[in-house]
């Protein structure tokens, strides 16, 4: 899925099955303007009964507080069954600076959340 945001900045959503789990392999910048479809990517699996989601997060450029009410709207409506993965340096510091490092769980790499 491509999405092309009001300020022309396009993410991306590829989404796979690995091992039982829906992977959505996010690529792009997650703000106001261009996190919807991370949303609804993740309540459509929610509402399909997913047992295990891992939004692998590598190739995130940029993330704001938007992109932070997504995750924990999904952490709501998943529970454990969502894992985010190999959080880039811009979302790993964002996590840092709010705390969500301690809250949402989070995986080193892909593989990592798959096994866990």
């Amino acid at each position: 899925m491509l999405s092309q945001p009001h300020g022309g900045r396009p993410i991306r959503i590829d989404t796979r099955q690995d091992r039982g789990a829906v992977i959505l392999s996010v690529t792009g910048p997650l703000d106001l303007d261009s996190v919807a479809p991370l949303d609804e990517a993740l309540q459509r699996v929610a509402q399909d009964g997913a047992e295990q989601v891992v939004v692998d997060l590598s190739a995130v450029t940029f993330a704001d507080s938007s992109t932070i009410n997504v995750l924990i709207r999904a952490y709501d409506a998943l529970g454990p069954a969502l894992r985010l993965a190999a959080p880039s340096a811009v979302l790993e510091r964002l996590f840092a600076l709010t705390g969500l490092d301690t809250v949402l769980p989070l995986y080193r790499a892909v593989e990592a959340a798959l096994d866990a």
